[in-house]
């Protein structure tokens, strides 16, 4: 019994040290993991220079950025040049349209030419018919008719009016059947009338809304001189009269709408397809260029987020997600799909100008914006990449509570002074003459135009405009401005003050393995093992 009682306490002991021995070794191989865990983490956030340096990998991915600003660039200086001739090209055309087929024409303002009696009106509809007829007699450029199965296509003048109406403002009646009926004749080439009396008898319509519709062909030579080979255009012109107000002025308009496509027997002397496989080939280069920085930048994404759950911290998400490889991702399906589309460009199989130019354009300003996060690698820059990205939530949450108070001018000044200012007349008139008087553009003549009107028109408009400049420029401005000075500052003195700004930041910062100390050479894998939230950032 003596034994047994000398025994117990000893195996109580011995059972005791086991525990604390066993204590001590879980203790530190958990302590082992979070250091692993916490390396892992610093040399996540590291930059190319220094992950070099830690593990010897050369970083493709800055030097794949490098090399695509480069290309990308000269892609689309290339397009733009090609582009400005393309629009340069119908702009004068539109502009030779209006001079050819609208007598008298002087370089009116958009919108102001117009008739104001019936023999003008008629005048004008037979100025149109006689240089259509004659059109290759006038014009010095490169015009021809279009011709379609052997047969020149036909000039039609339409006229769209009420079935039945009758207007009587004398004894203040009207009888109107609102139901719009459309009636057209054609009129082919070398078909020329005398006088205006002869072409009265063979139209025969009464003053409503007329439209004159045609279709022209020409080429564009200038791209030759580029080395490109030249577009076929078809030129699908409307001129219209429109007399829908019945207010005794009719306004005349000329639209124009283009169709570009390859023609089909052409020969330049001295020049070959050279240069147009040296294109594609160049925007080939760019496309495969684009598809392996968007593989390399999506698999950085994807092991951020591996990485942020192994920490299994929810909130920290976009700590782990790099917004800049979002931003080069978008970049790069842009440039892709942009690249694609010139390429149909060039082979005439598409003529997409417009759309392809913003792809390229958008994708362009990404790559040149993405060059700031490299800036941010040095200390002196970083402060605007880091002002930014902490003002961003508190500036998008000002700016919404401003919009509200925004929009409500916009529709005040929309009803009440549209119908007596131009800069008010349509709701994003409004929107884009209000955003410049915030930047102080135009005051005076936006008060200016409103003299003519009304007084209590007038009155209204000074309070109103006087209201919004003060509240917008001497208020909102200035909160807004002092929303950002106040993050910069809060930056700033972090900076200073060598503060870790994040929790994260905070448990990185306990990691003091410098990239040159060789402890980053291990397996990635080694510190893969889950550890809790609250012993790493708790």
């Amino acid at each position: 019994r003596t034994s047994d009682a000398l025994l117990t306490p000893r195996s109580e002991e011995a059972r005791l040290n086991g525990l604390c021995r066993w204590s001590a070794h879980t203790q530190g191989l958990q302590a082992k993991v979070v250091e692993d865990f916490r390396r892992r983490l610093k040399y996540f956030f590291m930059n190319p220079c220094e992950k070099y340096k830690a593990r010897g990998r050369k970083p493709w991915k800055l030097m794949l950025q490098i090399l695509k600003i480069a290309i990308i660039t000269v892609q689309l200086v290339s397009f733009g040049l090609s582009n400005e001739m393309m629009v340069t090209f119908k702009d004068e055309n539109l502009m030779t349209f209006r001079h050819l087929f609208l007598k008298g024409y002087k370089d009116h303002r958009v919108g102001s030419y117009a008739l104001y009696t019936k023999d003008d009106v008629y005048d004008h509809i037979y100025y149109i018919i006689n240089t259509y007829t004659n059109l290759q007699n006038l014009t010095v450029g490169n015009l021809a008719y279009e011709m379609v199965d052997g047969e020149y296509t036909a000039l039609s003048v339409c006229q769209e009016f009420y079935r039945n109406s009758s207007i009587d403002p004398g004894n203040e009646t009207f009888d109107i059947n609102p139901h719009i009926e459309k009636d057209c004749i054609s009129i082919y080439p070398m078909q020329s009338f005398d006088n205006s009396s002869a072409l009265l008898t063979h139209i025969n319509f009464i003053l409503d809304f007329k439209s004159v519709n045609l279709t022209l062909k020409t080429i564009n030579l200038q791209t030759v001189r580029h080395h490109e080979l030249p577009d076929c255009y078809d030129f699908h012109i409307m001129i219209t009269f429109d007399n829908r107000a019945h207010s005794g002025k009719i306004k005349v308009d000329v639209k124009n709408d283009v169709r570009i496509y390859e023609c089909r027997d052409w020969n330049v002397e001295g020049t070959s397809d050279e240069n147009d496989y040296l294109l594609l080939s160049f925007d080939s280069v760019v496309i495969l260029a684009c598809f392996a920085s968007l593989i390399l930048c999506t698999r950085s994404v994807v092991n951020g987020i591996q990485l942020q759950f192994v920490s299994r911290e929810r909130s920290l998400l976009m700590n782990f997600v790099n917004g800049w490889y979002i931003l080069i991702i978008v970049s790069d399906t842009l440039t892709i799909a942009g690249s694609a589309l010139k390429i149909g460009i060039q082979t005439k199989y598409l003529t997409n100008y417009d759309v392809c130019s913003i792809l390229l354009g958008t994708a362009t300003m990404l790559v040149w914006v993405g060059v700031i996060r490299y800036l941010g690698f040095f200390k002196k820059y970083n402060i605007l990449i880091l002002t930014l990205r902490a003002a961003f939530p508190n500036v998008i949450r000002f700016c919404c509570c401003a919009a509200m108070i925004y929009l409500g001018y916009c529709f005040c000044g929309w009803i009440v002074l549209g119908p007596h200012h131009d800069k008010f007349r349509t709701l994003d008139k409004v929107t884009e003459c209000l955003f410049s008087l915030i930047n102080g553009d135009d005051m005076y003549a936006t008060f200016l135009k409103m003299r003519d009107n009304s007084y209590m028109v007038w009155l209204f408009s000074r309070l109103y405009l006087y209201s919004f400049i003060s509240l917008f420029i001497y208020m909102v401005l200035s909160l807004f401005i002092a929303l950002i000075t106040d993050t910069y500052e809060t930056i700033k003195h972090h900076q200073q003050e060598k503060v870790p700004v994040s929790q994260l930041q905070a448990f990185i910062a306990e990691c003091r393995d410098q990239p040159e100390s060789g402890r980053y050479q291990t397996d990635e894998d080694s510190a893969s093992c889950c550890v809790s939230p609250c012993c790493c950032f708790g």
